[in-house]
């Protein structure tokens, strides 16, 4: 009852099993030296849903202004960012009121009613979802002609 096996066919067996057994050595490895959480999650990009007139560069960049922005760490409830440290719900507010103070490119007109920043602490991901209502806008006319308004 023995299986003949040839030479060659042992030995391509052989490398296959250390091929294997390397891999599986490499894996726990990589995973012995990854960054552990007590690293912090860094924040890794800027989601801008809701908006139709406002550009989501200007949205980004004023959310950017809370301490929201790439090269961020989030340690648990602080947001530790290259020159402070903030609490994580005071960064969101503020993040939340720069939103709103976003403006139509070439005019004043903020037509941002409410805004809500959501950060994902496992993956650093930071969702802004704003809701742009011209009925509130304040818009003044003023037409000049002939140097009289």
């Amino acid at each position: 009852m023995f299986i003949k096996i040839r030479r060659d066919t042992l030995i391509i067996l052989l490398l296959a099993f250390i091929l294997i057994l390397c891999g599986r050595l490499i894996t726990y490895v990589a995973y012995a030296s990854s960054p552990e959480v007590g690293d912090g999650i860094p924040i890794s990009g800027i989601i801008v849903k809701g908006n139709d007139i406002v550009p989501v560069d200007t949205i980004r960049s004023n959310v950017m202004q809370s301490g929201l922005r790439d090269g961020s760490i989030i340690y648990g409830d602080i947001l530790k960012t290259s020159k402070r440290e903030v609490s994580l719900p005071d960064a969101i507010q503020t993040a939340q009121e720069m939103a709103k103070q976003s403006t139509v490119p070439g005019t004043s007109v903020k037509p941002i009613t409410a805004a809500d920043v959501q950060v994902d602490k496992n993956k650093g991901i930071v969702t802004v979802t704003v809701i742009e209502d011209f009925s509130t806008v304040e818009l003044e006319n003023e037409t000049e002609v002939n140097g009289t308004t």
